[in-house]
């Protein structure tokens, strides 16, 4: 067993070092010597979990992609008890979103009773600028990693209502991380409203909740109650990615 956590170990070290990482800065983070690092990255390296760069840094492999690939099916089913809770406290469609490079991702939906009610297409991936849920997802990240996924993607004007200018969108995410919530108020798709919260797993934020409906219906909700009944959720969902106690 101690073998298997110092590989997970050695996996999140890269990952929270972008995904790639020297000997030294994997011992610094792990705290295990550099014989027990290299024992391991020899197993990692041979089932294609980590590869070696030209330059002797080790980066996350591609077989981790296939174990993400099913792992993000399984976040959604999961979600869905979770997501059928939001429908309930808002009455309007729920829906779940991570972050895969510069995009968001749109995992899982449970749809609003309602006749007239929003739609997002399961796997649609979105710019985050534009919508509460990317900017929940990148309010959780440092401000110059969310600075860099702007200047690569730029920030296109999807209806008159979007942040173009990075300085405000900096400091709509500064907004965002004191409030605990996030809004798109007609600014991915005019006439249509959203809120959204983080998922987080412990101090991570690792996806994002949010309501989407017709704007006057959303804009008669009071926000901040909507917002605490979402974080509750959010919380409860959270708790999926924690590590399972011994026994269970």
């Amino acid at each position: 067993m101690q073998s298997v956590e110092r590989a997970l170990d050695v996996l999140e070290a890269l990952a929270e070092h972008g995904g790639e990482a020297g000997l030294s800065e994997i011992a610094a983070r792990t705290g295990l010597p550099y014989g027990t690092i290299h024992r391991l990255l020899r197993t990692l390296l041979a089932r294609g979990y980590v590869r070696q760069e030209s330059d002797r840094r080790y980066a996350l492999g591609g077989g981790l992609v296939r174990l993400g690939g099913v792992a993000g099916g399984m976040v959604g089913t999961w979600a869905r008890p979770y997501l059928a809770q939001l429908v309930e406290l808002s009455g309007e469609t729920a829906n779940l979103a991570v972050l895969e490079g510069d995009f968001v991702v749109y995992v899982a939906q449970v749809l609003s009773p309602r006749r007239l009610r929003m739609f997002a297409e399961v796997g649609r991936r979105v710019l985050p600028h534009s919508t509460a849920v990317g900017k929940v997802l990148l309010a959780g990240r440092p401000p110059a990693e969310a600075k860099a996924v702007f200047e690569r993607t730029g920030m296109p004007r999807r209806t008159p209502n979007t942040i173009v200018d990075q300085s405000a969108m900096l400091a709509e995410l500064d907004a965002v991380q004191a409030r605990g919530y996030a809004l798109d108020l007609g600014e991915e798709e005019l006439g249509v409203h959203c809120l959204a919260v983080p998922v987080r797993d412990g101090d991570r934020v690792v996806a994002a909740m949010s309501v989407s409906g017709p704007a006057e219906r959303i804009d008669g909700l009071d926000r901040d109650e909507l917002a605490e009944g979402m974080r509750k959720i959010a919380l409860g969902f959270g708790g999926e990615f924690g590590p399972v106690p011994a026994g269970h």
